[in-house]
């Protein structure tokens, strides 16, 4: 590692005393959630433990672990393959994790969650303060808990505690984040209760200081930190104001709580938190006003704050005292070490895609789009190795998935050229990029890291050049390996014929080598149609969408289909679905409906955004003129980012 540039982000990295431990910096490893990869009967994996060995690596003061349920019916499991902390039995690899923090100079702190509402996952049936029904359909029914269930959920979360302890952790977290059991009972949409745990702020709030107290109980001397809602974002069907939030905070501070961490909404919340809708910063008020509120108490805070020279300036003004930062270091773990050297352009920023969460809700291991590696630590082959033999490699197409493959193949020793046909790097997906109404700049820096590593690491460029059997004949035996990259098309095919210019392609609209007249009608409301619609629109165009599908956005991630259909609502974009197109012509399109019912649509330009198809031409054009011949990406099943950066990586690290 470089040599740290001097005074480079002062207050993140400085030292930092609480309670009776010494931090080596301001910076705080949040949760994140459930990982997914451990046993169903909740004993951690050898894939957990190399994953928490990276995470402990990554140079966090204080590392949280992600939450154990406390209880052996499981009632407070929310995940197929969540960690348990119920019995002395699942200690050996919770104490092989602390020794990972410790060993890397952390705290290590252990998440203990009950997910209440949104628990009960192998048995039918969630527990909450009241029985309030469920909002999403793919959560348990729910069944109210007895005073008696409520104290023995206190006494197990001690119990956990005291194991976590045990194990060699040196603290515990309680949260209420996303909606757990903790968030149920403080919150008036949850807990409509006419005993002493519902009713007034203090009385909802009688819960969380029961634990605090059992949990302080259990392992004096050792500190707790709860996570609070500064906003629940839950107020549309009657949940807690943000005073309210305040006041549970203050409740528990004057509880003894030794760090409140400072979270946003629920799973069903209405509207987003965490996404790249979200600008970074946005929620920074809701740390400042807890930090004013509670000066002598500890404020911990991250969501959507992934930059860490925000964070810096924030803990320079006082607006909280410790970064909690989690899916930026799932991103690239290597996110502290290149803020401490000044070498941001060298980080692979978290895009906020929530593909972690897509996967999680899914009850499937987490994965990020930017970090192959994540989840694949134990796996030796998606380390990056030095190759066995060293080969000239040619990589056609300078998108995604071709640059993360010539990235990890010249890591990996190759020596790397890279062909586009196009001026710049990105692909498609550049264009794309630019259109994004949610942050266009997280979804470019993905395009900026390439920029920067192919000139870090001396990788080749030949833009402007386009590949195909006269060049490569010109080119025989000067490479031994060839990868496909070379994206997609729109699959004209799919549509009727139409008259002579009367079409445009989406992608060339996109990039901007076509302009679009004021009445637009675009083809296809899928993520392409969707994103070139939404910045038309947004630009004053008159725009309609024609789906064939019943439904719009259907190749968009799930954690961001509501996303598309509320901007199109919030535009005021017509969505025809259901809809087939019969003739295309220079004034518009004659379309017919699920009813048959026929209809025309004026239009200045015609956009064909319809499926996608690869390009595969190369592969049987190259066939008998290279050595090794491999594809990645959009030119073998057009997809998404995730799936071409983690096929463009895995094929690097192979070649």
């Amino acid at each position: 590692m470089n040599k740290p540039v001097e005074n480079h982000l002062p207050h993140l990295f400085q030292k930092a005393s609480w309670g009776r431990f010494a931090l080596k910096n301001r910076i705080k490893y949040g949760a994140c959630c459930v990982s997914n990869y451990n046993e169903r009967e909740g004993r951690i994996t050898a894939r957990e433990l190399a994953r928490t060995e990276v995470i402990a690596g990554t140079g966090c003061g204080i590392i949280t672990n992600q939450g154990a349920y406390p209880d052996p019916l499981g009632e407070g499991k929310a995940y197929f393959r969540q960690v348990a902390l119920h019995d002395d039995r699942f200690l050996p690899e919770f104490e092989k994790i602390a020794g990972y923090i410790h060993d890397a100079g952390g705290v290590a702190i252990q998440q203990i969650l009950h997910a209440g509402r949104y628990g009960g996952i192998d048995l039918g049936y969630c527990v909450q303060p009241s029985v309030v029904p469920q909002t999403l359909p793919h959560f348990r029914p729910p069944r109210e808990l007895s005073r008696e269930q409520i104290h023995a959920i206190v006494a197990q979360h001690a119990d956990a505690a005291r194991r976590a302890v045990k194990a060699g952790f040196d603290g515990t977290e309680i949260t209420s984040f996303m909606g757990y059991l903790l968030a149920n009972f403080n919150s008036k949409f949850t807990n409509q209760r006419s005993d002493e745990y519902g009713g007034s702020v203090e009385n909802r709030g009688r819960f969380m200081c029961e634990l605090i107290d059992a949990i302080k109980q259990a392992t004096p001397g050792h500190p707790l930190v709860i996570r609070l809602n500064g906003a629940e974002l839950m107020d549309r069907v009657g949940g807690n104001s943000e005073d309210e939030c305040y006041e549970l905070m203050a409740l528990a501070a004057r509880r003894g709580a030794d760090m409140i961490s400072v979270t946003v909404g629920w799973q069903e919340a209405p509207e987003s938190s965490i996404g790249r809708d979200i600008a970074p910063g946005h929620w920074n008020r809701l740390a400042r006003r807890a930090k004013l509120m509670l000066p002598d108490v500890p404020i911990a805070f991250g969501v959507r704050l992934p930059d860490p020279e925000m964070a810096d300036r924030c803990i320079r003004d006082g607006d909280f005292d410790f970064w909690e930062v989690c899916r930026p270091l799932l991103a690239d773990p290597e996110l502290l070490q290149k803020a401490a050297e000044a070498r941001m352009a060298e980080n692979r920023r978290c895009v906020g895609s929530l593909n972690c969460l897509s996967r999680l809700f899914r009850d499937l291991p987490y994965t990020c789009t930017m970090n192959p590696a994540l989840g694949h630590e134990v796996e030796p082959e998606y380390a990056i190795t030095p190759a066995a033999v060293k080969k000239n490699v040619m990589v056609i197409g300078a998108g995604p998935a071709g640059m993360e493959c010539a990235i990890v193949a010249r890591r990996r020793g190759h020596s790397v050229t890279v062909y586009e046909k196009g001026d710049c790097i990105g692909g498609n997906f550049r264009s794309y990029a630019g259109l994004d109404l949610a942050n266009s700049d997280d979804l470019m820096s993905v395009v900026r890291y390439y920029e920067t590593m192919a000139k870090k690491l001396g990788i080749e460029l030949r833009l402007g050049t386009e590949v195909n059997p006269k060049l490569m004949r010109g080119l025989l035996h000067q490479f031994d390996v060839a990868v496909v990259a070379a994206g997609a098309r729109v699959d004209r095919q799919l549509l009727p014929p139409c008259d002579p210019g009367a079409l445009v392609d989406a992608l060339d609209a996109a990039a901007g080598r076509v302009q679009c007249g004021h009445r637009v009608v675009i083809l296809g409301a899928g993520k392409i149609g969707l994103t070139l619609a939404e910045s038309l629109k947004s630009r004053g165009h008159d725009v309609t969408l024609v789906e064939a599908d019943k439904r719009i956005a259907g190749d968009v991630q799930p954690s961001f289909k509501w996303r598309h259909n509320a901007w199109v609502e919030e535009l005021g974009i017509p969505c025809l679905t259901s809809t087939r197109v019969t003739r295309i012509a220079r004034e518009g399109v004659t379309v017919l409906d699920a009813k048959g019912a026929e209809r025309f649509l004026a239009a200045d330009t015609v956009v064909a955004a319809v499926m996608r198809k690869g390009n595969q031409e190369l592969f049987h054009e190259l066939e008998w003129m290279i050595d090794e011949l491999h594809g990645c990406g959009d030119a073998l099943v057009p997809r998404g980012l995730t799936q071409a950066i983690h096929e463009g990586y895995r094929l690097g690290a192979r070649i």
